[in-house]
């Protein structure tokens, strides 16, 4: 019987590499996997490059892995605010400037459709977004039709962390809200997908329509209670 649930989770965490590619959830605070990313940092795993939309929200979560030491890299959309009466990312502040993380910035859309291109198979695309801006160095740039556009590669996972508010032992979700985000996207662009999720249902309790990520993308699930509302 085919059943995805595990029971605890550093179960659901075991076997994230040194050196992996790890994909988190979440949009400001809304869908981050704050428990999966606690229990990654407890499981030890170093060197990894992290695809996060920012990187760190408060001091908990990516945050404490990065004050850590353990994250190598960060590709993100929006690294921290500007704003120093928001310390948003402090940790990662601090680690930028004494030269301990590397920081590939990518606009948010690029950033999801590159995903959605290695969770569809898909090559390069060119888009338009970040052309003659330094964030098209070093890549390969053409006009077309009057229009300049950027070569952008699809970008994969080893490993991704998505919240859920609901999710089956087949591995089905659904979200709440924005709680969304990121998630299906990164669900279809790593390889091993682990999904905390505020309960597990019985099978069929779904209706399938309402399935936002389906289980063929998710290889494990924890129930973790909800303790705030986000």
């Amino acid at each position: 019987m085919l059943d995805k649930t595990v029971a605890s989770l550093a179960d659901a965490v075991a076997g994230v590499q040194d050196g992996a590619v790890v994909m988190i959830g979440g949009f400001g605070a809304s869908g981050v996997p704050t428990e999966l990313v606690c229990a990654l940092l407890d499981q030890g795993a170093r060197e990894l490059t992290i695809v996060n939309n920012n990187a760190g929200n408060g001091e908990r979560g990516l945050s404490e892995l990065i004050r850590a030491g353990r994250v190598r890299k960060m590709i993100c959309s929006f690294a921290r605010s500007s704003d120093r009466r928001k310390p948003n990312a402090a940790a990662f502040a601090e680690a930028y400037r004494a030269g301990r993380i590397e920081l590939e910035c990518v606009p948010q859309g690029t950033m999801a459709e590159r995903m959605r291109a290695a969770g569809s198979g898909l090559g390069p695309f060119f888009t338009p977004t970040a052309y003659g801006t330094p964030l098209a160095q070093g890549k390969e740039t053409r006009v077309i039709d009057g229009v300049g556009y950027v070569l952008e590669q699809p970008l994969k996972g080893d490993f991704a962390l998505v919240k859920a508010e609901a999710g089956d032992r087949w591995g089905n979700l659904v979200y709440r809200y924005a709680g969304r985000n990121f998630a299906p996207v990164m669900c279809m662009a790593a390889q091993t997908t682990v999904a905390q999720v505020d309960r597990i249902v019985e099978k069929g309790e779904l209706p399938p329509e309402h399935v936002m990520t389906p289980g063929i993308f998710v290889q494990r699930v924890v129930q973790v209670e909800r303790s705030h509302v986000v």
